[in-house]
C-alpha cells in the first residue's frame, strides 16, 4: 500500500498528524477531501492549519505541487479557509 508521504506535499509530519486523525491511507485522503482533511487538523492541531496546508492537501490528492494549483481551485479552497479565520 502506498504512503501517504508518497504523495506530493506530504511530508512525513503531516502524514503523521493525518494519520492520528485517522486518514491513513492515500484513498483515505482522497474520500475525505482536502476540506475536511484540513478542518480536522484545524480542530486537533490549530496552530499548523494555514492556506498552504490546505493548497498542500488540495495537491496531493490531484497528485501535483501545490504552488501548481489553478487559480480557481486556489480561489475556492481559499474561501474555505477564510470560514476559520
Amino acid at each position: 500500500m502506498k504512503e501517504l508521504s508518497e504523495m506530493p506535499n506530504i511530508e512525513k509530519a503531516l502524514e503523521e498528524k493525518l494519520i492520528i486523525l485517522g486518514i491513513t491511507s492515500p484513498d483515505d485522503l482522497s474520500w475525505v477531501g482536502s476540506k475536511e482533511a484540513f478542518y480536522r487538523i484545524l480542530l486537533i492541531f490549530p496552530q499548523d492549519a494555514c492556506l498552504n496546508l490546505l493548497y498542500s492537501l488540495e495537491g496531493a490528492i490531484r497528485g501535483e505541487q501545490w504552488s501548481l494549483l489553478k487559480k480557481e481551485v486556489r480561489k475556492d479552497l481559499a474561501s474555505f479557509y477564510r470560514l476559520f479565520n
